[in-house]
């Protein structure tokens, strides 16, 4: 369903008042990248349809702000945290670019060794790391044997660059193995995000790594510790796991890791450590990185002080326990206690409401406050209701506080499930998406070729800087982590039971929670809203990996007469990928996504 109404322009105020926040850098990047200084100029679109150049200043111009342990508010001249990061982006004239090579290879990262495919043979894969107003250049060579693939920037905006989103049938067709592709984008926002393949169950082999974008923070720090990734974990590759979920369903992790390391059955394996100072403040980067386990997080003794949901900065709030989702990312910062001595407890609990886990209560980590301990903590965990609820909206207030307008293009999708062939597929409004990796979306569009099939499940929208309202409904007893890929969106509902735009008064239009995943309820619904300001072809689908590759997902085709493609990339990867295919006679056994 689609009605048409005005659109309203954005109303942008900053919260005053907010304590400040980020710290210098202090990761070890496992990668092979170097930063040249092109320069790299490009105009950002803004809310409601205003063109701003990347270099305006914004309101608050103050050239004596520095970005230190104490101001992490500051940036740079003529940026702080309280520019509108979706109108002014600082032009920064560099160049951040990094080589990766994704190859089959072996790892035990809990002591049971696995057959993987990793970038560059790490596990996590390297940290991309940039600033603010950065261009970011990642050339991917596929080394893989019998694998396609193709390199998704979750969180990424790309903002008129949807050929960059990394969405093999979507975006682009897979990189055939022996090929590179080149993907470039500009790091319009600020904060933690992270990148995986988006071909097939691929990620969940190892084929992701996490994404730095230094900026303002909304409250001060000592140490930026990087990114803690949460997984759960399987003794089978994603291909077999797949295949029992289409047939039998959600296999059961048999365990899960943090940071890529836990142990096994109290045999094998080792913990992630890391050590605090008494009175030093430490940056954590949360992401929920697991195929199918929601997790609740938490160190044992500790306060976290939250500052960030996915890329976008809040008010901070302080909490002994989140809540996280497939592929959602929580920024928290914690004070090491008044201790030259201790061992606590880090701990990522898969909810049982909605995740199958062997290891509930052994997916854990140790803070230590002696380089030299290696006692086993005896701490104990923080009571807690098993949910896979989100974190409550009324924590998580965007500190740029832009409101939503009541006049909206509206789009309805109602979550179902069908069998096909003896396999379970998830649909939205009736169809489960199916797309081909040879002619993907961006082709047909550079071809412009208008018919659409309904198994590509493609929602249009031309209109220019409207709202879109999208409905989502699901009767199943099942929490699903939704995610937009080319917009932040703004939560303007979520619960039990049905909802209708008739139902207006219900939605939360002045300062929503904004971020790019959250969590449509069991039983229930959610109500977003993200404006029609970036043209392109965008997935919206379940984070969870096995739905998706049954079809839980549409695409949202954006303003499709103002994209434009690199038509020589896209053919050459196109090309190259039919070559592949003819000579190995491959089929596409999943959606495509």
């Amino acid at each position: 369903m689609v009605s048409a109404k005005t659109f309203a322009t954005w109303a942008v105020a900053a919260i005053a008042g907010v304590a400040a926040a980020p710290s210098e850098l202090h990761h070890v990047a496992r990668r092979d990248c170097g930063s040249k200084g092109n320069s790299v100029s490009q105009a950002e679109t803004a809310p409601g349809g205003q063109t701003s150049t990347s270099g305006a200043a914004s309101s608050g111009d103050d050239s004596t702000c520095v970005n230190s342990p104490t101001s992490r508010q500051c940036w740079l001249p003529g940026y702080d945290l309280t520019t509108n990061y979706y109108e002014n982006v600082p032009d920064t004239g560099v160049v951040r670019e990094y080589w990766f090579n994704i190859e089959n290879t072996t790892a035990s990262p809990d002591g049971y060794e696995m057959p993987v495919q990793l970038i560059n043979g790490s596990f996590p894969g390297p940290t991309i790391i940039a600033d603010w107003g950065d261009t970011v250049i990642v050339h991917l060579t596929n080394s893989l044997q019998t694998n396609g693939t193709g390199l998704h920037f979750h969180g990424i905006r790309q903002n008129y660059t949807d050929q960059m989103d990394g969405v093999p049938s979507i975006t682009q067709c897979p990189i055939a193995p022996g090929d590179t592709y080149t993907y470039k984008w500009r790091a319009v926002e600020y904060g933690t995000g992270w990148y995986h393949s988006h071909f097939y169950v691929q990620a969940w082999d190892g084929v992701f790594g996490g994404i730095t974008i230094n900026g303002p923070a909304t409250a001060n720090y000592d140490v930026d510790l990087g990114h803690l990734f949460l997984n759960d974990w399987y003794h089978q590759t994603a291909d077999e796991l797949v295949s029992h979920a289409a047939t039998g369903g959600p296999p059961t992790a048999v365990n899960g890791l943090i940071n890529g390391t836990n142990t096994y059955n109290d045999t094998m394996g080792s913990r992630f450590e890391t050590v605090f100072e008494a009175g030093k403040k430490y940056r954590l980067r949360l992401v929920n990185a697991a195929a199918d386990n929601h997790f609740r997080f938490m160190i044992d003794n500790h306060t976290m002080e939250v500052i960030a949901n996915d890329f976008v900065p809040i008010v901070p709030y302080n909490a002994t326990q989140l809540s996280i989702g497939m592929g959602q990312r929580y920024d928290i910062i914690v004070e090491g206690k008044d201790l030259t001595d201790g061992d606590f407890w880090i701990r990522a609990i898969a909810q049982e409401a909605c995740s199958e886990s062997d290891a509930v209560d052994d997916v854990k980590g140790i803070v230590r406050y002696s380089n030299s301990s290696t006692s086993e903590p005896t701490t104990s965990a923080y009571s807690y209701d098993d949910s896979c609820a989100d974190e409550l909206s009324s924590n998580l207030i965007p500190h740029l506080a832009i409101n939503v307008s009541s006049e909206y293009i509206s789009t309805d999708e109602n979550v179902g499930v069908m069998v096909q062939d003896n396999a379970l597929l998830w649909t939205m409004n009736k169809t489960s998406m199916h797309t081909q990796w040879e002619y993907p979306t961006a082709l047909q569009l550079s071809q412009k070729n208008e018919t659409w099939l309904s198994k590509q499940n493609a929602i249009r929208f031309p209109q220019v800087n409207e709202w879109v309202y999208m409905v989502i409904h699901s009767p199943f007893a099942q929490d699903h982590p939704m995610h937009l890929h080319g917009h932040d969106f703004w939560l303007l509902d979520a619960g039990y039971g049905n909802f209708d735009l008739d139902q207006t008064d219900r939605l939360t239009l002045v300062n929503a929670p904004r971020r790019d995943v959250a969590m449509l309820p069991a039983s229930g619904y959610m109500v977003i809203a993200f404006p029609t300001n970036n043209p392109g072809a965008w997935l919206c689908h379940c984070h969870i990996a096995w739905h998706t590759s049954e079809g839980f997902a549409v695409q949202i085709i954006e303003r499709e007469s103002e994209i434009e493609y690199d038509s020589d990339a896209l053919n050459k990867t196109c090309t190259n990928w039919s070559n592949y295919v003819a000579s190995v006679d491959l089929f596409q056994y999943d959606s495509g996504v």
